[in-house]
């Protein structure tokens, strides 16, 4: 079986078959690879290929300017926030399952206090 993440990142749709998916002119979406918003692969005969994930870009660039109003230059700098943040959300949790690893065994975090953050001393409260 194919994982998940595979399957997203299969470049599958010509840009004709994109283009109606997200509701977009195709010359939009090959404006949108000149300026870098979206970078398609490319079949053997130079032909656009995008994958689920381009599509979703897609729909995310189209919702932040036909509904938010954000020009192009702010829903780049919205979806490079947004990919920064997964790529924290990634970093924390790996972090997590290695503090879990290491954490002696029958030894768990104590309810009421923040997981982070030091500890108040008696003389700082």
């Amino acid at each position: 079986m194919t994982p998940p993440d595979t399957i997203t990142n299969e470049p599958c749709f010509v840009i004709s078959v994109a283009a109606r998916m997200v509701g977009l002119h195709a010359q939009t979406l090959r404006y949108y690879e000149r300026v870098g918003l979206v970078l398609p692969s490319r079949s053997g005969g130079r032909q656009r290929l995008y994958s689920m994930a381009d599509i979703d870009r897609l729909r995310r660039i189209k919702s932040f300017t036909d509904e938010m109003g954000v020009n192009l230059a702010g829903a780049e700098v919205a979806l490079k926030l947004i990919d920064r943040i997964r790529e924290l959300e990634t970093q924390v949790q790996e972090l997590n399952n290695e503090l879990e690893r290491l954490r002696p065994p029958g030894r768990t975090r104590r309810a009421g206090r923040p997981s982070n953050g030091p500890r108040r001393t008696q003389q700082q409260r």
